[in-house]
């Protein structure tokens, strides 16, 4: 699912995003058959949408690690961890009770930066 929506607060901090400022947002499931594993949530500001990164606003159901990781010219800052509590607003987003983890990394390209946060399913253990 992708949209145009206003980040969370602490995704508009970690890309320097005004409050009010609304940038593309991308939402998928990443699964083992019918058994939900991965969360990803993507913010793409209008900025990073432009230039080489252009395509990104276009994927459709097309992976966006495949994009990222297949340009030799993006740089992923270093990873982030956190448990999600449960007044996290991704909660909600999410549906799920119950400890959850996540991880979120920055990727630039020629100055422009995206938003990547993944939210592990307790089921992602069972693999």
């Amino acid at each position: 699912m992708q949209y145009w929506r206003q980040p969370f607060p602490d995704e508009r901090r970690v890309l320097n995003l005004r409050e009010g400022q609304t940038a593309l947002v991308r939402e998928v499931w990443l699964q083992d058959g019918e058994r939900r594993l991965v969360f990803a949530r993507s913010i793409l500001p209008r900025a990073s949408l432009l230039g080489a990164w252009r395509q990104l606003g276009r994927l459709g159901s097309r992976p966006l690690g495949a994009a990222l990781f297949s340009d030799a010219q993006v740089v992923r800052m270093p990873l982030a961890y956190r448990k999600l509590d449960l007044r996290h607003k991704m909660r909600k987003e999410i549906g799920r009770p119950g400890l959850l983890w996540a991880r979120r990394s920055v990727f630039l390209r020629d100055g422009h930066a995206i938003l990547v946060t993944e939210v592990f399913m307790p089921e992602v253990l069972t693999l």
